[in-house]
């Protein structure tokens, strides 16, 4: 089983990838209908929510990990909820 604070660090980085990806996903869907272009934010946004939902359970489960995920939101490398 991978540690802890690597699992934590995984799911930072994937949740920072989410979040940057919106402008783009905005561009990318931009040519559909509007009714389709709506899917897809929805979609980004539960999988957004459900991410930050593991980081939250991550972080509940191994509370020794919590200081190194502060350091990464300090450091701006995930945007605040």
């Amino acid at each position: 089983m991978l540690p802890a604070s690597y699992r934590i660090s995984r799911v930072q980085r994937t949740l920072q990838w989410f979040e940057q990806d919106i402008p783009l996903l905005n561009m990318r869907v931009k040519d559909l209908s509007a009714e389709r272009q709506k899917s897809a934010k929805r979609f980004a946004a539960a999988v957004i929510r459900q991410t930050r939902a593991e980081l939250e359970k991550l972080l509940r489960e191994h509370p020794e990990c919590r200081a190194q995920a502060r350091k990464h939101r300090a450091d701006g490398q995930i945007n605040p909820a």
